[in-house]
């Protein structure tokens, strides 16, 4: 059993999804599951759609269709007659969106994320499993919320392992190709739950983990893991193997090649990770695995952008000792604050994080009636793992540094 993943840019139009076939037909597709994200940027037009809901109401219809659209320009180019099935299907899906918008009564804003933004991966896997029976690899379709349970922590729900073993082992034909969706699964409600954003990586390796597949490959617009993000940082090299504690680690600092969640399960059966280029499927790509080491042994630099420093310091210059780091840390908790760098002295405390549910003034005000506050946002986290001394001149040249620190393996700094 092998597990592919093909994400967003993978299967962006007409020319990717055929594309995809070429890559199954190099690599064959026998006991295949083919996990598939949304079509180039829909989790970002899903996005405005939601924002529009719930502040500009005047554009909502608006919106709504400019993700109509996008796929029907991909269904016509793929299918030419207007009647296949295909149309119908992803119609379907889209009526159940404009149904939603019109009839649901939650306020709650992730609950309301979670049922909307799911409709990419079901539509973009819809028409790819339609295309694929038209060319001749014949496929199952699967609802992926009907095999991976998880809780009701909308836009980062945490899996039920044990119910999605059993749906996956009692409920799943290994004996065919299957197309599913990443990213989603659903609570005991049944209502739709994401697994956080780039969460589709994360399907790919817990449905391997249940069917304890061969290997994981996940289909990128990039030759594999490189050991920087081109976009930020020239020169970038491709990392030929990679340990699961390296990459877990980098994964943790943010590397956006490989979520954050993916590699647990795999390390946990010893699955190795493949990242090729779906451009090239020949190439051997990136091999993530259980040897040790990094090769070749180069730094590797990341960064995250739109974070916001929190610096705290008392306001009668006593010692910010355990208690006060209890209740910050459950502050940071009570307002799902991810933190990703910490650092502290006698009388201070500055904290890194990622406000990625907009409780930043609520935090902040908490913290003002304990502390002297002073708040940096849209910083830039840099991580340097495997640093040395040209690596880091390179970094810090010609910015600002908020603040700095070093251990044995990586450094980081955080910028304006």
């Amino acid at each position: 059993m092998q597990v592919f993943k093909f994400g967003g840019a993978s299967v962006k139009d007409a020319k990717g999804v055929k594309n995809l076939i070429n890559v199954l037909n190099k690599t064959g597709y026998k006991n295949t599951l083919v996990v598939v994200s949304a079509m180039g940027k829909t989790t970002n037009a899903l996005e405005v759609v939601i924002t529009d809901y719930f502040n500009n109401k005047s554009a909502l219809q608006s919106s709504v269709q400019a993700v109509i659209k996008f796929h029907n320009a991909i269904l016509l180019d793929l299918f030419d007659d207007e009647k296949h099935k295909a149309y119908k299907k992803v119609t379907v899906l889209f009526n159940e969106l404009k149904s939603f918008l019109d009839t649901n009564k939650s306020p709650d804003y992730n609950f309301v994320y979670d049922q909307v933004i799911g409709f990419g991966e079901l539509v973009s896997s819809v028409i790819i499993s339609e295309y694929l029976n038209d060319v001749g690899l014949k496929n199952h379709w699967i609802d992926v919320r009907e095999f991976i349970k998880t809780d009701n922590y909308y836009r980062s729900a945490k899996v039920h392992w044990e119910e999605t073993q059993e749906r996956i082992t009692n409920n799943f034909n290994r004996t065919q190709l299957n197309i599913t969706q990443g990213f989603i699964g659903s609570d005991s409600n049944n209502f739709t739950t994401t697994l956080g954003r780039e969460g589709s990586d994360y399907t790919a390796a817990i449905f391997a983990y249940c069917l304890n597949a061969q290997s994981v490959t996940i289909w990128k617009d990039v030759p594999g893991v490189l050991n920087a993000d081109p976009r930020y940082f020239e020169n970038s090299q491709l990392l030929h193997r990679i340990s699961y504690r390296e990459a877990i680690e980098l994964a943790f600092y943010g590397a956006s090649v490989i979520h954050p969640k993916t590699l647990q399960p795999l390390q946990r059966k010893e699955i190795p990770l493949f990242v090729k280029s779906f451009l090239k499927p020949e190439n051997a790509g990136t091999k993530v695995c259980k040897e040790a080491g990094l090769d070749p042994q180069i730094p590797c630099f990341i960064v995250k952008k739109n974070q916001v420093l929190i610096s705290l310091s008392s306001l009668d210059f006593s010692y910010i000792v355990e208690d006060n780091l209890s209740e910050i840390f459950k502050l940071l908790h009570l307002y799902k604050m991810k933190v990703d760098v910490i650092q502290n002295s006698a009388i201070s405390f500055s904290v890194c994080v990622d406000n990625m549910y907009q409780n930043l003034d609520k935090l902040l005000q908490h913290l003002k009636a304990k502390f002297k506050v002073t708040c940096n946002e849209n910083v830039s986290l840099y991580t340097i793992r495997h640093y040395n001394n040209e690596a880091i001149g390179q970094l810090e040249k010609d910015k600002e540094v908020l603040l700095k620190q070093l251990t044995h393996e990586t450094m980081q700094i955080v910028t304006k």
